[in-house]
C-alpha cells in the first residue's frame, strides 16, 4: 500500500457519517496523512427538477449554514482544521472529483451501504466517485 499525505472524506451529515469518520481517521493516522473533511449539497432545484416557479435561495442558504455548522462540529471532533472543512452546493460526484484534484488528494473516502446483488454494491455517490477520479477511493461499509 502507498502512503497517502492528504485524504478527502466526502461524508452526507447522516447518524452514519461517524462511522465512515472513525475510519478515516484510523486512516490518517496510520499513514500520517492530512485529513480533509467536505459535505456537498445538492442545489435544491435538483430536487424538483426546476419545475416550481419560486425563489429557493433562502431554503438554499439555510441547508448550507446548517452543513457548515454540521461539518465544523464534526471537524472539532475528529481535529480536523477548518481551513480543512469544506462545504460545497452542486452534484456530490463532480465536486469531490473537482476537489480532490484541486487540493491533490491521495485518497478519497466515502460511505457506502452494502446493499445485495452487485449492480448495488455501491451506491450511487460512491460508485460516482469511483468511476472518474484520479486517486485511490476508499469505500466504508456502513452497516
Amino acid at each position: 500500500m502507498s502512503d497517502y499525505k492528504k485524504m478527502l472524506v466526502a461524508i452526507d451529515l447522516t447518524e452514519e457519517a461517524p462511522q465512515v469518520l472513525n475510519k478515516a481517521k484510523a486512516m490518517s493516522q496510520a499513514h500520517g496523512a492530512e485529513l480533509m473533511l467536505i459535505h456537498v449539497v445538492e442545489p435544491v432545484g435538483y430536487a424538483y427538477g426546476g419545475d416550481i416557479p419560486m425563489d429557493l435561495t433562502e431554503l438554499q442558504d439555510q441547508l448550507d449554514k446548517a452543513a457548515h455548522e454540521q461539518l465544523a462540529g464534526y471537524g472539532e471532533q475528529y481535529g480536523v482544521n477548518t481551513d480543512s472543512q469544506i462545504v460545497t452546493v452542486g452534484r456530490p460526484e463532480s465536486e469531490i472529483h473537482r476537489l480532490a484534484k484541486e487540493h491533490g488528494v491521495d485518497l478519497i473516502i466515502v460511505g457506502s451501504h452494502g446493499r445485495k446483488g452487485f449492480q448495488l454494491l455501491l451506491g450511487s455517490t460512491a460508485n460516482g466517485v469511483l468511476h472518474g477520479t484520479e486517486c485511490d477511493v476508499l469505500a466504508v461499509r456502513i452497516n
